[in-house]
């Protein structure tokens, strides 16, 4: 293994020495490093992120990486590979995590785009004119009619228990709601 000059390549040298040359601004060491461990690098980052593209582009990022902070290598801690290797994998796991969090977004946006769009003043307005018309077509019913209705209707009491409710025999209380509900129908427009 040679330090030698810079620009003189050495195809005998380790990681370490190719690191160390490079961390003294060595291009020739940082090719020789490059061609020494792009296969595992780019190998390891596909495996993660398992889109091509994308794992190029961090394997690309790593070795920026070692390029600039080649310097503040500590030997003690590792060897080069491993070192190279751990910032690939942390690399491609926040790219992992980067392309989950944006198709998330993506998912939250298109999900609330959508919703219905609600005119809620124009729905208001649509139930109230319902309701007035109800109130209207009801106002045409005769007195035992509206009774009827409004005992079983509104209020959820039996045709029998309106029977009870309005001391009249329960087919009175079926005539009574059946006319009542045709005159209704009638009224608001409803097909039968």
């Amino acid at each position: 293994m040679s330090d030698g000059p810079p620009g003189v390549a050495d195809v005998t040298a380790s990681p370490e020495a190719l690191l160390a040359r490079v961390a003294r601004g060595d291009e020739r060491a940082f090719e020789q490093l490059y061609d020494t461990l792009v296969g595992a690098v780019h190998g390891l980052v596909l495996q993660v992120v398992r889109n091509p593209a994308h794992a190029e582009e961090v394997t690309q990022e790593v070795f920026v990486e070692a390029w600039r902070t080649a310097a503040r290598f500590d030997p003690g801690l590792g060897s080069v590979r491993a070192w190279i290797t751990t910032m690939a994998r942390r690399r491609a796991i926040d790219r992992v995590r980067a392309a989950q969090a944006s198709t998330d977004r993506d998912v939250r946006v298109g999900t609330s785009s959508m919703e219905r769009d609600v005119d809620v003043t124009a729905d208001a307005v649509e139930v109230r004119l319902e309701q007035q018309q109800v109130r209207r077509c009801m106002g045409g019913l005769t007195d035992l009619q509206r009774e009827a209705v409004t005992l079983a209707f509104y209020r959820g009491h039996t045709h029998r228990e309106v029977a009870g409710l309005l001391d009249v025999p329960l087919g009175t209380v079926k005539t009574r709601l059946r006319d009542g509900l045709i005159r209704l129908r009638d009224c608001l427009g409803v097909a039968s």
